[in-house]
């Protein structure tokens, strides 16, 4: 089993529609190296820390789990009307990929970026490393366990 931080814009797609919707296509993925984590290495019962960027206070706000083996062509990709389309992304040959992911709960007590940038344990964490703006990134099984205990989570 592996283990995932997979980031979300609150205002695009929020851990509250996921629980409502309980699993998604974690679409629209334009980023070679976040599509290869997807097509490559994530199998179903990996284990994912739903973190919500690009907002007052970015956080760790979820937990899911992949509940797909392997990667799905990205049908966004030929969706001419979405913000995802490709043109250069042929349906014989995508070029872009897809996973599915279903929710398992919402954490009580998010996990700020903040607090995870003063956590001994997660400088390691590609999340706080400059420049990384990975939308699905990989996270150590220490790591998402510290991300646990901060959360006040079993682990």
């Amino acid at each position: 089993m592996k283990y995932w931080l997979m980031k979300s814009e609150p205002e695009s797609y929020s851990i509250d529609r996921l629980a409502k919707e309980g699993k998604t296509f974690w679409e629209g993925v334009r980023n070679y190296q976040a599509r290869n984590f997807m097509m490559n290495e994530m199998k179903k019962g990996d284990k994912v820390l739903f973190y919500h960027s690009n907002t007052a206070e970015p956080a760790v706000v979820g937990l899911a789990e992949v509940c797909a083996d392997g990667a799905a062509a990205d049908f966004t990709a030929w969706d001419k009307s979405s913000k995802y389309y490709d043109p250069k992304s042929p349906q014989e040959k995508p070029r872009w990929f897809m996973t599915e992911v279903r929710f398992i709960k919402k954490l009580d007590k998010p996990v700020t970026l903040k607090d995870i940038k003063e956590m001994p344990g997660l400088e390691g964490m590609k999340l706080v490393q400059k420049g990384m703006r990975l939308s699905v990134q990989p996270v150590s099984a220490e790591e998402y366990n510290i991300i646990l205990e901060m959360a006040g989570e079993k682990v």
